[in-house]
């Protein structure tokens, strides 16, 4: 054991000394480059005096950057998350005009400016040496992941050699576009998982080919959809993926009469008081009680492990605060931080690109993309995804039983750009590659993982209601009720979970403006939009108003909404029968009966019935619940909110996500059984984490010599 250890010493000092010529180098042809970066004095030096100015500088901000950096990152925790982003650059510059400060040689000035040039390219420099070295050495290559672990497991007891579970959710991304993208080789990774198996073939391969002789590996992976509630966001599927519950969540948003309160699935405070109510529906603390962790996900499924939570994001911040652990174990490597910081810069500037090309195009559907949207893609594309990645790698090689992972780049940019748009498909082709990169890191974890890959939902395409109408669905309202409508249809606001990842990490106010939804009179209703869903509240009756109480106040609000062409159905209470859907041409059918006559429900296919049943038995049900109407022939949906890839309703694919399994795994369902609903996943979740709480498996042999050692 002791020539293996004197081995990596050796191994490691070479690594070193390798990364210290290839910097110095570096400096040299900066400080040739660069005028205002000098590394000799200005009477003039030897070629061996400004090299040594060089090797001493880089050793200098080598140290410094290794030392001094993390404790810097650390002090600065406090500092919103993107803020600290922004401040990589300057953080890195400074360490590099303290380096040639300090310099032994005596030489060596940089302007502030070309001080943070020369940091950022050196660090990137260091960085892609040392892990071009490091992968030639897979035991190098574990330890130097091993460091972006979020919690150190010395206080832990021994790392068990039962297999873990991992679960990465690739949000909104539904079955068929997951399936399509595998078809154009968009998605190799997925592809070779699934080559051979579940009719599902690589681009690559000809129509002619039989499914039998593509790809002669054996798939490690199955893929089977799964149907969502009538709430078909994230907040539904992730609480009860999670937590076991969707009950009484009946949309994106709701208003809640009770409490004179609109709930926000993405909002801290409301995922807080639903993480609440769930754990005391089921009794039960989550998926991830038992050494689980949670990172970039709304809830936290219990896990004792948390980054990037949105459910913890409202407690009072502090060193402590878990939620933001996950961007100190990233941001404290100077290489990895501007590498990130320059990807955000790149991507702001892709997303100005494509808006601009679609709307000189003329393109068709489209919605508005200026403001802070590039930043917030950028956020959810680049940052969101490298430090959720980078805890996730640090959780496997930690040894954590269960890990449960949210990757919003799709969703975020499907509702934007269009769920099958060149820019979805370029989004998918660097999911794949997240994935690729933790299929290795788990090949070198202290045991063995199953990878699952699941979405929460889809996306519907289609254009906006006020697009095609000239109104919003709160407009019609108005005119439903008599009261004055605006000349001018007013813009809805768009909720995704990246922005309220973006407003948690700069810790603006949860609240944005608009979001009380209160109206000028307590008599006004509150309309509410979930996607293709919107809610109809009247805040002044304190139950849940029947057609017949709606009726005697606002007659031509529900003919109003039910014959528009742009309304599905609606579901509302009934003195008589309980609750009726209704639907245009005067259709009204009880809820009992709706299985022998679908009526306005026919459309939208198996289980819509059952979905919308489920939903009128929630306490907090709107006075009126109001889906858009839905073509089958081309999917498309009519979002009330602005967004032309939309979910939150019935219609489409937004209904149909995927599981994606290790065949080591037991089937998530039967033969001829639909996995149906959030809460079934979490209990094939359950029966999977049981499963694999099984008998011991051997250890791989580099990891039992490095435990032995």
């Amino acid at each position: 054991m002791g020539g293996v250890r004197w081995r990596r010493i050796a191994s490691q000092v070479g690594r070193s000394v390798a990364v210290w010529a290839v910097s110095t180098v570096t400096m040299l042809a900066l400080a040739a480059i660069l005028p205002d970066f000098q590394l000799q004095s200005a009477d003039g030096d030897s070629a061996t005096r400004i090299a040594v100015a060089a090797a001493c500088g880089a050793g200098a901000f080598g140290i410094l950057s290794a030392v001094v950096w993390p404790l810097l990152v650390r002090l600065l925790l406090l500092v919103p998350a993107l803020v600290l982003g922004l401040l990589v650059f300057f953080l890195n510059g400074s360490l590099l005009l303290l380096a040639l400060r300090i310099n032994p040689s005596g030489r060596g000035e940089a302007a502030p400016e070309t001080a943070v040039i020369v940091a950022a390219v050196m660090s990137a420099v260091a960085s892609a040496t040392g892990a071009a070295l490091a992968v030639r050495d897979d035991e190098t290559y574990r330890r130097r992941l091993h460091r972006l672990a979020t919690r150190s497991r010395r206080d832990h007891p021994p790392c068990p050699t039962a297999p873990g579970l991992l679960c990465v959710q690739l949000d909104g991304v539904g079955h068929d576009v997951l399936v399509d993208a595998v078809r154009k080789g968009l998605m190799p990774t997925v592809g070779r998982w699934l080559s051979g198996g579940d009719g599902v073939r690589p681009a690559s391969a000809g129509e002619g080919t039989p499914p039998a002789a593509v790809g002669r590996a054996r798939p490690t992976h199955r893929l089977t959809p799964w149907r969502t509630d009538w709430s078909s966001q994230t907040g539904a599927s992730q609480l009860g993926i999670l937590h076991g519950s969707t009950f009484d969540v009946p949309a994106f948003r709701w208003y809640e009469k009770d409490r004179g309160e609109v709930m926000v699935c993405n909002r801290p405070t409301s995922a807080a008081e639903l993480q609440r109510r769930a754990i005391r529906h089921t009794g039960d603390g989550g998926l991830l009680t038992v050494d689980g962790a949670s990172r970039g996900n709304l809830f936290s499924g219990g896990a004792a492990e948390q980054a990037l939570v949105l459910s913890i994001a409202a407690r009072r911040r502090g060193p402590a605060n878990r939620s933001r652990a996950g961007y100190f174990a990233y941001f404290r490597d100077p290489a990895g931080a501007v590498r990130t910081a320059l990807s955000f810069v790149a991507e702001v500037g892709r997303e100005i690109g494509q808006s601009t090309r679609a709307r000189l195009r003329g393109q068709r559907p489209r919605v508005g993309r200026g403001g802070l949207y590039p930043f917030v893609r950028a956020f959810a594309t680049v940052v969101e995804r490298d430090v959720v990645v980078a805890a996730v790698m640090g959780d496997m090689l930690a040894g954590r039983t269960a890990v449960y992972a949210d990757l919003v780049a799709y969703d975020e940019v499907a509702h934007h750009s269009g769920p099958r748009s060149r820019d979805t498909e370029k989004v998918l082709q660097r999911l794949d590659r997240s994935l690729a990169l933790l299929e290795r890191v788990a090949e070198h974890a202290p045991r063995p993982y199953r990878i699952v890959v699941l979405s929460d939902h889809g996306q519907s395409p289609g254009e906006t209601f006020r697009a095609r109408y000239g109104l919003t669905l709160g407009d019609l309202v108005r005119a439903g009720c008599g009261l004055h409508v605006p000349r001018r249809a007013q813009r809805t606001r768009s909720g995704t979970e990246a922005r309220a990842a973006v407003r948690a990490a700069l810790r603006r106010p949860v609240e944005e403006k608009g979001e009380h939804h209160r109206p000028s009179r307590r008599s006004e209703p509150i309309v509410l939009a979930s996607g293709n869903l919107g809610l109809i509240s009247f805040p002044d009756v304190p139950h849940r108003m029947t057609k017949e109480e709606i009726d005697a106040r606002h007659p031509a609000l529900l003919t109003t909404l039910a014959n528009h062409p742009g309304v599905g159905f609606l579901l509302v209470r009934s003195e008589e029968h309980d609750g009726v859907v209704l639907g245009a041409y005067g259709a009204e059918i009880p809820l009992a009966e709706l299985d022998d006559e679908p009526g306005p429900l026919a459309r939208f296919g198996p289980g819509a019935a059952d979905a919308v049943r489920r939903t009128h038995s929630f306490p907090h049900t709107a006075d009126i619940m109001v889906n858009s109407a839905y073509d089958p022939a081309d999917g498309e949906v009519l979002a009330f909110e602005e967004q032309i890839g939309s979910h939150g309703g019935l219609g489409g694919a937004q209904s149909h996500p995927f599981l994606l399994s290790p065949h080591e795994l037991s089937a998530p369902a039967g033969d001829g059984e639909e996995l149906t609903g959030a809460e079934h996943i979490h209990r094939v979740l359950r029966r999977w984490l049981s499963e694999l709480d099984g008998p011991q498996v051997p250890l791989a042999p580099d990891v039992a010599e490095e435990r032995a050692a």
